[in-house]
């Protein structure tokens, strides 16, 4: 049995391209709808509340689409609204949060784990909640990072704007001794060469893209729901919206996947 249905992804802006990726690597033969809020990017520091308001109004629009599964690639809408969603939608919905601490709990051999994220993110504790459920000797130490997603959005990915930021929120991690720093954003993976060569060698980032990309396959397999096309080259289709400039989305998105992104569509979600 095969599900040609698309899976749903959904970030505030390009930065759960590192997610949509990692997806695209496992499940080559899936379709994707990739849902950018370009519009109203970052989330970071906006009221949880709105974010919360701001997920329902892009599942809804995912829903309508007829997504056979969603993944919330951003750490601040899956802090915010995932339970909420989760109990309000039949549709699977699976965030980024879970996954990456997981991860971190597997990686950390002193059991000092530092988080990077937005100030939601941070502010709402869902790391803290999520690693202390998994190993509650585990300390974990957060650092908001709000200038992160606004130099990745406008393309700075790297150079002497970007370095000075990243040692002023890596350097409280550091005095903490972490040997293990969530990247509790999904945008971050997009700078994490700078964040390593700051951190040194003796941390592991943790990316929860990866981890997020296995669980969604998970689920997609329990549930019968994957795609399983009669021809081996006949991959999925990628389909990319946002709801602001489509044009710097594609330019911008581009760059990210490494890839051409022909066509975005627009679309307003409320």
């Amino acid at each position: 049995m095969s599900d040609p249905r698309p899976i749903g992804v959904f970030d505030s802006g390009v930065g759960g391209l590192t997610v949509l990726a990692d997806i695209h690597d496992r499940l080559p033969y899936e379709n994707t709808i990739y849902f950018g809020d370009t519009a109203r990017v970052p989330y970071g520091p906006r009221d949880l509340a709105e974010v919360r308001y701001f997920a329902f109004e892009i599942v809804r629009y995912l829903v309508d689409q007829d997504v056979k599964l969603i993944v919330i690639a951003c750490n601040t809408a899956a802090a915010a609204a995932l339970k909420a969603l989760q109990r309000s939608f039949d549709v699977p919905i699976i965030g980024v949060v879970e996954p990456g601490a997981r991860a971190a709990v597997l990686e950390t051999r002193n059991r000092h784990v530092g988080v990077l994220a937005t100030e939601g993110t941070v502010k709402s504790g869902a790391y803290r909640r999520a690693v202390g459920s998994l190993d509650a000797g585990v300390k974990i130490y957060e650092q908001a990072a709000p200038e992160f997603v606004p130099l990745i959005e406008r393309g700075v990915t790297g150079g002497a704007e970007l370095e000075e930021p990243v040692r002023r929120y890596c350097d409280p991690l550091m005095e903490r001794n972490v040997d293990a720093v969530i990247l509790g954003c999904t945008h971050y993976p997009l700078i994490s060469a700078t964040i390593n060569r700051v951190l040194g060698p003796g941390v592991r980032l943790i990316s929860s893209a990866g981890q997020t990309s296995l669980e969604t396959a998970r689920v997609l397999s329990r549930r019968g729901y994957l795609r399983r096309p009669e021809d081996p080259e006949d991959h999925g289709k990628a389909t990319y919206v946002c709801s602001a400039d489509p044009v710097e989305f594609a330019a911008l998105g581009s760059r990210f996947l490494d890839e051409e992104i022909e066509a975005v569509a627009p679309a307003a979600v409320v």
